[in-house]
């Protein structure tokens, strides 16, 4: 009766032993899951209160269900409901830890580098800097010359001696010493070859010259300090402004070089309003290093982010809490990886093999990188095309808040690695995330354009005259209105100006 009696039981405790290790296999998911959730910091905490509580009673539910294997209707929906919920949690999780890792490296960022080329005749002979002992070498007197006096200590270093150095007041001065053998070798940015070849008598410069090697200077990327310029504005923390830069480098993302894109965003996440200024590359303003004398904006990024950052905020005489980074040559990545995108085309044009109608374009990554680019198609040159690279990233956030999405996750991720980068704080971006979610409001989102007209002066980072943009401070004075507006938390009213329109919220269903 007895042995009968412990045979019972033992089967009792063997029935049970499944419906244990699955419970301990659903417990431990959730658990980690709920961490995962708490560490994102990104639910608000009333949806993490609900969120948490319905996965435990879903937990429970299999848990109880699964307690004996005779109950085989009971054990088998159980294990299916647990199996079920673990998948969903692993699911969910992976994607959840993917996106906040993506975040962190593209905002942990804080480093930059400026690539510096020795440079000598196309006819030379020498193919290494070892081969440049006994050199003669030309370098700028003022312009980018911290950079320049540390590829100097490099080259000097590889070489085990000091060099001899020509100093030259303007970079043509440099360039044509060199094409006229009144020095063997320059260093200078490689940004400058860019600069050169805006110029007539330079649109040739790469086949004149040779890079023989390129040096890089890394610096830190100095965070902006938490001021104002303007008395009347106030510190808010529920306002953000942040410079969005743009460039189709092919150095690398944190490789300095021009800027083709220059959008400040003033952001009122109280108000759900997002102001977007666009300022074109060629805009003739004193840049912060250059002791008042104007410059084209786009050559403030040779200098660094900051020196970007520092002129607009001249400028508009506001304060510029964060900036964004964005490559778009590495926007084909993410487009094709999103199965394209479709933007909305206001002004038809033919570019290469591409052809782009008014109205919806479907477009893949290369269409959309070329749609991005353009300018000579249009009477307003840089002014359309920074509306249009606006419109792609539109239509980029746009699919990424569709289903489409969940299809090439990873892949999409790591095409935001590549070209995307900021400095705003992880903790920041969780919390607008938690603000959406507590209120999940429409934002109304406004871009406005300055102008200017068309002029030829000589700017500070070039020694001869080219074409710039004159501001018409009219428009840069209406952009600072608007911008104190939506950081007073006034509703912008558009006034259907040409430079001025809204924009469809890409969270809007």
């Amino acid at each position: 009766m007895q042995e009968a009696k412990g045979v019972h039981e033992m089967t009792k405790m063997k029935g049970r032993i499944p419906g244990i290790i699955i419970s301990a296999v659903l417990t431990v998911v959730v658990i980690a899951f709920i961490i995962l959730l708490v560490w994102t910091q990104m639910l608000p905490t009333h949806l993490l209160i609900l969120g948490s509580i319905a996965i435990v009673l879903i937990a429970v539910a299999a848990g109880l269900l699964v307690r004996r294997t005779a109950y085989k209707v009971q054990f088998t929906f159980g294990t299916i409901l647990a199996v079920l919920l673990t998948a969903v949690l692993a699911f969910a999780g992976s994607y959840l830890y993917m996106t906040v890792n993506t975040l962190n490296q593209i905002s942990s960022v804080r480093t930059q580098y400026t690539p510096v080329g020795i440079y000598v005749r196309t006819d030379d002979p020498a193919q290494t800097i070892a081969d440049t002992q006994g050199y003669h070498f030309g370098i700028l007197k003022t312009l980018d010359r911290e950079n320049t006096d540390n590829i100097v200590s490099q080259i000097e270093d590889q070489l085990g001696g000091t060099i001899q150095t020509t100093e030259y007041e303007g970079l043509t001065q440099m360039i044509d010493a060199l094409l006229e053998e009144e020095t063997d070798a320059v260093i200078m940015n490689l940004a400058y070859l860019d600069v050169l070849s805006e110029l007539d008598k330079y649109r040739d410069i790469e086949s004149r010259i040779r890079e023989l090697s390129v040096l890089h200077v890394e610096t830190i990327v100095e965070e902006q300090p938490v001021q104002t310029q303007d008395e009347n504005i106030t510190v808010n923390k529920e306002v953000y402004t942040i410079y969005v830069s743009g460039s189709d480098t092919r150095q690398g993302l944190n490789t300095v070089g021009r800027s083709d894109v220059n959008i400040i965003a003033t952001v009122n996440t109280e108000t759900r309003q997002i102001l977007l200024v666009t300022t074109p590359r060629d805009y003739f303003v004193p840049l912060s290093i250059s002791n008042g004398v104007p410059d084209k904006l786009t050559h403030a990024g040779i200098y660094g982010v900051n020196v970007s950052m520092e002129t607009l905020e001249m400028l508009y005489e506001t304060d510029i809490d964060y900036y964004f980074r964005l490559n778009f040559t590495g926007f084909t990545g993410i487009v094709d990886a999103l199965g394209g995108i479709t933007v909305d085309n206001e002004v038809e044009f033919e570019k290469g093999n591409y052809y782009y109608p008014v109205g919806k374009v479907e477009m893949d990554g290369k269409k959309a990188l070329t749609f991005a680019r353009e300018r000579y198609s249009f009477i307003d040159g840089d002014i359309q095309r920074g509306k249009n690279q606006l419109k792609v990233i539109s239509a980029i956030i746009d699919k990424a808040m569709s289903p489409d999405i969940l299809m090439n996750y990873a892949s999409i991720m790591k095409s935001i690695e590549d070209c995307f980068e900021m400095d705003v704080p992880y903790n920041d971006i969780a919390a607008l995330v938690r603000r959406q979610l507590s209120d999940n409001r429409n934002w109304n989102v406004v871009q406005y354009s300055v102008t200017g007209f068309g002029d030829s002066q000589i700017p500070y980072s070039m020694s001869d005259y080219a074409y710039v943009m004159q501001p018409d401070y009219e428009t840069v004075n209406k952009a600072k209105e608007l911008m104190k507006k939506v950081r007073d938390g006034e509703i912008v009213v558009i006034n259907k100006l040409p430079t001025e329109e809204s924009y469809v919220d890409p969270y809007e269903e």
